[in-house]
C-alpha cells in the first residue's frame, strides 16, 4: 500500500513508521528542515511544505495514493482567515491526487463543554467550534472522507500527571474524554481498511474516570508529584461516546480506561 500523510506531527509519525514496518511505502509532509531529515532516516519519502504559505509541490510526488492522512491542524490561534487560506491550500494540494480514502484528525474540542453524553449527532452545525469545523468541512468536501475527532491525546512520553508538577489542578472533577496514541493508530489503520458507515467518528476511550483520578494513577505509576492542589472550579460532566466507531470496526480498545495509559 502507498500512504500518504499530510501535517506529520507526532500521531503521524508514530502511525508511518508503523506501517513502515508492515513494509507500506508513506509519503509525508512536514513544516521542519529536522523532522524531514528524521523522516528520511526512517525510511519514510518525506517532503518540506508548510499549507501556510505557497504550495511548492514535492519532486516525485506519486499521483496515486491508496490511503490519504490527513492531519493539518486547526490550531484555535490562527485566525479563521488563516484557517480558510490553510485549508485552501490543503485543497488544492488534494485536488490533484487519486486515492481510494482519506482520513481527517480533528478534535472533540468541536463540541461545547456541556454536562451530559455527546455523540457525533448531539449538536447542530452553529453550536460547534467555528474553526474546526471550517477545516472539517474543508477536507469533508472531498469524496470518500472520513473524520477522526479525536479526544484528549497520551501515550509515550505524554503522561498527564507531568502537566499538574506544582501546579493547582482546576479539572479534576471533569470526566476524561482521552485516547491513547496506540488506540488511535490502530484506528486510522483499521478504519483505512474496513468499510466506514459514517462521516464522521469520536475517537475516545469507553471509560470516563474523573481527570484527578487519571493524575494520580499516572503519577503513580511514572513517578511524577502530585498537583499542588485540586481544586475543581471547573467540573462540567461532559462524556464524549465512541460507541460509533467501536462498533463499525468492532474494535477492542487496547486502553479502555486512561487509568491504564
Amino acid at each position: 500500500m502507498r500512504y500518504l500523510i499530510l501535517g506529520c506531527g507526532w500521531v503521524g509519525e508514530f502511525v508511518a513508521n508503523l506501517w513502515l514496518k508492515e513494509g507500506h511505502e508513506v509519503w509525508a509532509s512536514t513544516t521542519t528542515a529536522e523532522k524531514y531529515h528524521r523522516l528520511i532516516t526512517d525510511g519514510i519519502f518525506a517532503f518540506e511544505q508548510n499549507f501556510d504559505e505557497p504550495l511548492t509541490p514535492a519532486i516525485n510526488l506519486p499521483k496515486d495514493f491508496d490511503y490519504i492522512l490527513v492531519s493539518v491542524p486547526a490550531t484555535n490561534k490562527s485566525t479563521i482567515e488563516d484557517l480558510t487560506k490553510r485549508f485552501l491550500r490543503v485543497s488544492n494540494f488534494l485536488s490533484s491526487l487519486h486515492y481510494c480514502k482519506i482520513i481527517f484528525l480533528s478534535s472533540i474540542g468541536i463540541y461545547p463543554d456541556v454536562s451530559k453524553e455527546i455523540d457525533e449527532d448531539s449538536f447542530e452545525e452553529d453550536e460547534l467550534q467555528s474553526k474546526l469545523l471550517l477545516a472539517e468541512k474543508s477536507i469533508g468536501l472531498f469524496p470518500n472522507t472520513h473524520i477522526y475527532r479525536l479526544g484528549g491525546l497520551f501515550g509515550q512520553n505524554r503522561i498527564f500527571a507531568k502537566y499538574f508538577q506544582q501546579k493547582e489542578c482546576t479539572t479534576g472533577g471533569q470526566p476524561a474524554n482521552f485516547i491513547h496514541l496506540e488506540d488511535v493508530a490502530s484506528l486510522i489503520s483499521e478504519g483505512f481498511v474496513k468499510p466506514l458507515n459514517y462521516k464522521i467518528y469520536n475517537v475516545v476511550c469507553p471509560h470516563h474516570p474523573l481527570k484527578q483520578a487519571v493524575v494520580e494513577a499516572s503519577a503513580q505509576k511514572y513517578g511524577f508529584e502530585l498537583p499542588t492542589a485540586f481544586n475543581n472550579s471547573d467540573s462540567f460532566q461532559k462524556i464524549v461516546k465512541s460507541n460509533r466507531l467501536q462498533n463499525d470496526l468492532n474494535y477492542t480498545f487496547k486502553y479502555e480506561s486512561p487509568l491504564d495509559f
